[in-house]
């Protein structure tokens, strides 16, 4: 079901890097984002592909994780992504991408969901630094990296305290907490 697919794809951010992500794995979630809506049809984006330890490593130092637990610099070693999918711009079709890359983004991400993956979406990412290492012409825009793997972690959603505090954070046992707002106050009536 749609809506469990939905809870069920969080921002996971600790993997079990000892299962590998198959190329042909991301070849399939490429494949669902193809599928999605583009403004004007233009279809302008295109995606970079890695799933070997030594170009995942390259990719790695230009991620920042998590801007709320200020104390951890991201993943640990076993616990880092086994595959990741870098959504770029292809500015010789388009030089604006608006919300396609989300949209893809997003389907990836519940399609990852659906074949026993997770994945974090980043946005905070060194862009010169991951163009210059992974040799991305520069007529591509880096919008978006996809970190992706088995997760090795728990993350729970909670009805937001009374205080309206939005910030995740970790219990002592390593549980990831995300605060949601309720649905009374998602709508305007």
């Amino acid at each position: 079901m749609l809506k469990d697919l939905v809870r069920k794809n969080r921002s996971y951010r600790r993997f079990d890097e000892h299962e590998p992500l198959p190329r042909a794995t991301l070849e399939e979630l490429v494949a669902l984002a193809r599928w999605t809506p583009s403004a004007a049809n233009r279809q302008p984006l295109k995606y970079l592909l890695s799933w070997t330890p030594e170009r995942n490593a390259a990719i790695f130092p230009h991620l920042r994780w998590a801007g709320y637990l200020t104390d951890w610099p991201g993943p640990d070693a076993g616990e880092r992504p086994t595959g990741y999918i870098v959504i770029l711009g292809d500015t010789r079709i388009s030089n604006n991408f608006g919300c396609d890359h989300g949209i893809a983004a997003q389907t990836i991400l519940l399609g990852a969901v659906e074949a026993g993956y997770g994945g974090c979406i980043i946005g905070a990412v060194d862009r010169e630094g991951l163009r210059q290492t992974l040799e991305i012409p520069a007529f591509f825009e880096i919008l978006l990296v996809l970190a992706l793997g088995r997760p090795k972690e728990e993350v729970v959603l909670e009805e937001m305290d009374g205080e309206g505090d939005i910030r995740y954070w970790r219990d002592a046992q390593g549980v990831h907490h995300v605060p949601k707002r309720s649905l009374s106050d998602l709508i305007i009536d």
